[in-house]
């Protein structure tokens, strides 16, 4: 039974008050016509503090950055028509990288509805495919119970966002405030608990194994800090060697000698043939994404595969595995380590070594490496800038986001991660605009850390007015963009899969990022040669107000290890660095039988 509250108040009263149960402290929004009256109640209030954008899509990402650096539910509240359709990339963004936000948009009068009144929209119907779950409330009795019940959705089995719309006159007419429901809800029970059996399946797997691999996601990190810590102690438990999603960054120290790396397109060379070679593959809390997979069916041939995941509908969904286990990580994790020191059977720790071996064959290629001139006036390569941020920054609490392109890659393979809820990345979705508006987020809930959005000069510009955010609330955030005026990665594609036919990626008309940032009350910075990047770096920290740093680096640099769209993890690219081998790599000592 639910607690009901006989003093009614307005709608938008009582919508707080829901909040504040759900233990809401920071809203990012943008007021309009329809979502007056929450407006008018924040006012008259001071437990939860609103954060006002200059753009909706940017609202959902100051959200999920927020959220993806705390483990906390982000709050969006927006106004109806294009305020909810101007937030839609931003759910789907949170949709595809499973991230928990409550977006609340206005909607016209409930008698209105259908008739296109003036900033009408059916944001329900919109958002129905960009959600976990979205709302429309149509009574005032229904309201708490709603946004009770959004908040369960959002942050339970699989994250994600959920979406309530709110017409005016539910706002303004009383509403009854009721208490969150107490034992569940009756009919969405997310199963976190894995199967026993499943469980004691996968660790004679593991056991059995002479290549196993663990391929880790986002989900161990959604999971919270716990899951991390059990994946530490079931990769030492097991000796198995660790690869990392994009998303999944973090949840396994970098500084670990198991970790080989991010796999996937642009993953290591020692993680992708570790993934190519193995016999037993552990997926915990990734999805099979295709940028990780490339071509399926040469996918980890031959081998054995486990799949943890929460989402039942992620098991078997683009890759068929042998052991599907349905269930929250760290329960998962647990339930596994338990299992493992129960079970008997031994361990081929001979046919281990042989494996480790093997992949430090493969770790000794240095798949990452590039060539950087440090003579006076050299240019600088975006690696090298992404290395020196790193390594001029890893004693610091900070904390890092990112637009999308190749800056983005760049900065998962050389800014090294030891901790989870560190990265906040579009992965999924891809979402150019992204990194500014996540990294403001991320801010508001850690005002003492040094936040870092590394850029390229075409991404910053999606969403560049969020600068008067940061100037608004002094938010010191930091921009570093790697200038190489083009879009890096549609040029890279041009360069080796359209014949050098560089069509509409070159930016002609780049502005003056410093006389831009002083413009927006910031500090401009700019490096152009090596010998200035450095002092950069350190003027960017030092900083207690909001930088662009405008860093000039090589336009033509690539992003290698590459594995081209449509091909196997043995198939990359190597870099320059690998001329004798960049037309591919064959099968050949693969055979580790």
């Amino acid at each position: 039974m639910n607690a009901v509250n006989t003093t009614a108040t307005s709608g938008a009263e009582t919508l707080l008050r829901a909040l504040k149960a759900q233990g809401v402290e920071v809203i990012f929004g943008y007021p309009g016509g329809a979502v007056l009256p929450i407006y008018d109640a924040l006012f008259q209030q001071n437990a939860i503090r609103h954060i006002l954008v200059r753009h909706e899509q940017a609202a959902v990402h100051a959200a999920e950055g927020y959220a993806r650096s705390t483990g906390k539910v982000g709050v969006v509240l927006v106004t109806s028509g294009p305020g909810a359709t101007n937030a839609v990339t931003g759910l789907v963004d949170a949709l595809m990288d499973s991230i928990p936000i409550v977006c609340l948009t206005g909607q016209v009068p409930t008698h209105l509805i259908g008739n296109d009144a003036f900033q009408e929209a059916d944001t329900t119907g919109i958002t129905r495919q960009a959600t976990k779950h979205n709302y429309l409330v149509k009574r005032s009795e229904d309201l708490a119970r709603i946004v009770h019940e959004a908040f369960l959705v959002a942050r339970t089995g699989r994250p994600g966002p959920v979406l309530v719309d709110l017409p005016k006159d539910i706002l303004i007419n009383p509403a009854l405030y009721t208490e969150p429901a107490t034992g569940g809800h009756r009919s969405y029970r997310p199963r976190t608990e894995p199967d026993p059996a499943r469980i004691a399946e996968a660790v004679r797997m593991i056991k059995a194994a002479k290549r196993p691999v663990f391929y880790t996601g986002g989900g161990i990190i959604n999971a919270g800090p716990q899951a991390a810590e059990l994946l530490i102690e079931f990769a030492q438990l097991t000796g198995a060697p660790v690869t990392s999603t994009l998303m999944g960054l973090g949840a396994f120290p970098a500084s670990n000698p198991a970790f080989l790396g991010m796999l996937g397109m642009h993953g290591t060379y020692e993680a992708n043939l570790a993934m190519h070679g193995c016999d037993v593959m552990v997926n915990l809390g990734a999805r099979f994404d295709d940028r990780v997979t490339g071509r399926l069916n040469a996918f980890a041939p031959g081998s054995k595969k486990i799949q943890v995941d929460i989402d039942p509908s992620n098991i078997n969904k683009n890759i068929v595995v042998d052991v599907p286990i349905v269930g929250d990580a760290a329960l998962a994790l647990r339930a596994l380590i338990d299992a493992w020191k129960r079970d008997t059977a031994r361990q081929d720790r001979s046919a281990l070594a042989d494996w480790w071996r093997r992949i430090e064959v493969w770790r000794a290629k240095d798949s990452l490496k590039f060539t950087q001139s440090f003579k006076k006036g050299a240019t600088i390569k975006p690696q090298h800038a992404i290395k020196r941020l790193w390594e001029m920054t890893r004693e610091r609490e900070a904390f890092i986001t990112t637009e999308v392109g190749q800056h983005q890659m760049w900065a998962a393979q050389h800014y090294r991660f030891d901790k989870p809820n560190r990265w906040m990345t579009s992965g999924g979705l891809g979402t150019m605009g992204y990194g500014l508006p996540a990294a403001m987020g991320v801010q508001i809930a850690h005002p003492d850390a040094l936040v870092i959005d590394i850029a390229g000069e075409a991404s910053i510009l999606m969403n560049i007015q969020e600068m008067g955010t940061l100037a608004q609330y002094r938010l010191p955030v930091k921009i570093f963009i790697l200038n190489n005026e083009y879009m890096g990665m549609v040029r890279q594609w041009q360069e080796l899969l359209h014949g050098g036919r560089y069509s509409e990626s070159y930016s002609a008309a780049l502005p003056d990022f410093v006389k831009l940032a002083e413009s927006f009350h910031a500090v401009g910075l700019r490096a152009s040669t090596i010998d200035e990047l450095d002092g950069v770096i350190a003027a960017m920290i030092a900083s207690d107000r909001p930088v662009i740093a405008d860093i000039h680096v090589d336009p033509k640099e690539n992003c290698f290890p590459m594995i081209p769209s449509g091909a196997a993890h043995n198939e990359m690219i190597l870099g320059p660095e690998h001329e004798s081998e960049a037309a591919g790599i064959t099968d050949e000592g693969l055979v580790l039988v």
